[in-house]
């Protein structure tokens, strides 16, 4: 996968230049990565820019779960339940390496949003929309039973809970790794590549776009039949650059998700939970940490530098002392955090929580296609939609003839394990083959539940001598850098690992020696790596947080 290393950008920048495309996307998140995957396999030409790193909006800032959509059977919202829950089987499937069954604790009390007889059939209903598999529906659990699964819960008019199966994800994993899949299948995509001026022919028509480096002077045009626009948050200012925003335009809400590690907060059961304010929120169990979240305020600042205030650390922390009183959390004890926006299509009068999810396809009189809303769960199902769209009007002009949608049981790149049933099995036999690389049964079997059918390409990095980094933290490095185009820290420790969100400590530890690595493989002058440096910083001090505006400085 050449084409996809960091190191090879330029090349991919000149690639762009020369080909005439028959669809261009813009925005590396996950709907414009499930459209490049969709589209390339249909038989399309296609490329992608972003102007920052991959999943660095709002598909890094999620709640890093697939699931269902119960939240809408309340809303009403019977189509949306339907389709998220087979969606959520199909992600699933595709990728089981970076999707993992969680059963969720849904606990109801006195005067709750819940009662026991609403959860019971709410369940119910939601497991035969969703088209739950048999051994992931719903049980309903006694007063002592949700005790046993979680003994800290509010037990003042607890009457029970439900028992159902969401699925947590890495949500910028699995948009790397479809982002690969594409790539493997002869996509063209680009990172720190800004897409700042759109071309028009002479009947005003959108026939390409003109290409800025995020990281440097190179500047190109790229050609396309269409173009797509994907930006998430950002989707109405690539209307404004068309001059094509009209009365239908975004609502950005703000969603806050803050860490423990689980010493602290000693969580091992996925729990959904009532707030004061009669909002609901997760606290999920991950990897010797708990994560809780998520606020939904409305936003109005740029979407590119949202981080947790101390009035998101507030809230969230009265309703984990509210469901789970015996707790003694702090904000002290916070040690990470972050924060994103949803794209939400502006509804009049509505609250951010009430304002539906749904996802809308606009066109623009220059024939720019815009992709708004919608959620990471139905983004195989989107990217399906515009396809149809991009296929429909190439064919009428006589563009090519093309294949129907092929994602649906397609393996995302890591994913092709023969199904998620075998995926325990590979994982242990992974762990083993570790062994011959100098690493550690568990090493192995986190890396191998980290990258799936890709592991043996990590494993070949790792160094057969000892270096200055950790054995596995330096293969990670060389995959990352070479096969998931990783061009600076911050991409490494947040987007392709997750450390920066889960495990800071390590971050703080190794982040000089990885900054120094990346220097030398890049070649970086100082002026380089001191701004790789300052971006890393800057990260860390917001994860950690900032106490009214003031950042407490923790490097």
């Amino acid at each position: 996968m050449a084409n996809f290393s960091g190191l090879k950008r330029i090349d991919v920048f000149r690639e762009m230049e020369q080909k005439e495309y028959d669809l261009l996307i813009i925005g590396g998140g996950i709907t414009g990565a499930g459209i490049a995957l969709d589209a390339i396999t249909r038989g399309l030409k296609v490329a992608l820019v972003e102007r920052n790193d991959f999943a660095s909006g709002t598909s890094s800032r999620s709640t890093k779960l697939v699931h269902g959509g119960l939240r809408y059977l309340k809303q009403f919202e019977i189509k949306e339940v339907t389709e998220l829950g087979k969606e959520r089987a199909i992600v699933y499937e595709n990728g089981p390496h970076v999707t993992t069954p969680e059963w969720m604790l849904l606990p109801f009390h006195k005067g709750g949003t819940f009662g026991k007889f609403t959860t019971s059939i709410g369940l119910m209903v939601y497991d035969f929309l969703a088209g739950v598999k048999k051994s992931e529906r719903r049980r309903m659990l006694s007063v002592n039973e949700t005790l046993d699964k979680v003994p800290f819960i509010k037990k003042t008019g607890l009457k029970g809970s439900g028992y159902y199966v969401e699925y947590r994800t890495d949500d910028a994993r699995l948009t790397i790794e479809v982002m690969k899949a594409a790539v493997q299948k002869g996509a063209t995509l680009l990172n720190y590549a800004k897409a700042d001026k759109f071309l028009y022919n002479d009947q005003g028509k959108i026939i390409g776009v003109e290409v800025q480096d995020q990281l440097g002077s190179k500047r190109v045009t790229v050609k396309a039949n269409k173009i797509v626009n994907a930006t998430g948050p950002w989707v109405d200012e690539l209307r404004n650059m068309d001059g094509s925003k009209t009365e239908k335009h975004l609502r950005l809400s703000k969603g806050v998700h803050i860490v423990f590690d689980e010493s602290v907060f000693p969580l091992h059961q996925a729990v959904y939970f009532d707030t004061p304010d009669g909002r609901m929120v997760f606290a999920i169990p991950r990897g010797g940490k708990t994560y809780v979240g998520t606020t939904d305020t409305f936003y109005e600042g740029d979407p590119a530098n949202i981080y947790a205030t101390q009035e998101d650390r507030d809230y969230l922390l009265k309703a984990i002392l509210y469901m789970f009183p015996d707790l003694s959390v702090s904000d002290s004890q916070i040690e990470s955090s972050w924060a994103g926006v949803r794209p939400l299509i502006h509804e009049e009068g509505k609250a951010p929580s009430e304002i539906s999810r749904k996802d809308e396809i606009w066109e623009s009189n220059s024939g720019l296609i815009t992709i708004a809303g919608g959620k990471l769960t139905g983004y195989r199902k989107m990217a399906e939609t515009v396809v149809n769209v991009v296929v429909d009007q190439l064919s009428q002009a006589g563009a090519g003839v093309f294949d129907t949608c092929q994602t649906k049981h397609l393996p995302i790149s890591g994913g092709d394990l023969g199904g998620s049933a075998k995926l325990d099995t590979f994982i242990l036999d992974k762990g083993k083959e570790a062994e011959n690389y100098g690493l550690t049964q568990e090493e192995g079997q986190k890396l191998a539940k980290l990258y799936g059918a890709n592991v043996d390409t990590v494993f070949g990095y790792v160094p057969k001598q000892k270096g200055e980094l950790p054995a596995t933290m330096y293969a990670q490095l060389l995959y990352a850098i070479h096969h998931e185009m990783t061009v600076q820290p911050v991409d490494f420790f947040i987007r392709r690992t997750g450390e920066l969100l889960f495990d800071i400590q390590k971050v703080h530890q190794w982040k000089d020696t990885v900054i120094k690595e990346m220097a030398h493989i890049f070649n970086w002058t100082e002026e380089e790596q001191k701004m790789a440096e300052e971006a890393l910083n800057k990260e860390l001090n917001h994860a950690a947080f900032s106490r009214g505006g003031v950042t407490n400085h923790l490097i």
